[in-house]
């Protein structure tokens, strides 16, 4: 099966080795997505909504670069600092995965890479349709 890159042109994807996603087939994963900008800074400090809504949109243009879209997320993971914050970044994955209903985990850990981050989001979609014709 091809293996297809969707890069976001950081520099972190050459200094640590990753991907945005990685489609195999009709397989695509998308890694923790982190709530930056395109010049690599923070998006709503303090604000865990506007940056699980970063986050989202994020993943949404890897999805649609990997020829998907959220209909065919069959997974997402949130990872929040704060568990406490899970109503509010659910009420955002909620307007973009309403439809294709994927399953969910929501887990609290103790920190990430930057301490301006409440939220990182990941996700698994599978073309349907592609593996139809596989």
């Amino acid at each position: 099966m091809k293996r297809q890159l969707i890069l976001n042109g950081t520099p972190m994807e050459e200094i640590v080795g990753f991907a945005r996603a990685v489609r195999v087939g009709p397989y695509i994963s998308v890694g923790g997505t982190a709530p930056l900008d395109a010049t690599g800074q923070t998006v709503g400090v303090g604000d865990v909504t506007r940056q699980a809504e970063r986050c989202y949109e994020i993943i949404g243009d890897a999805l649609t670069r990997a020829g998907s879209g959220w209909h065919d997320v069959v997974r997402t993971r949130t990872l929040l600092i704060d568990i406490n914050d899970w109503r509010a970044v659910t009420e955002v994955r909620r307007r973009f995965c309403l439809e294709a209903k994927p399953v969910d985990t929501i887990v609290e850990v103790s920190r990430f890479v930057n301490p301006d981050w409440r939220v990182e989001i990941e996700v698994d979609a599978v073309i349907a349709g592609a593996i139809e014709q596989a």
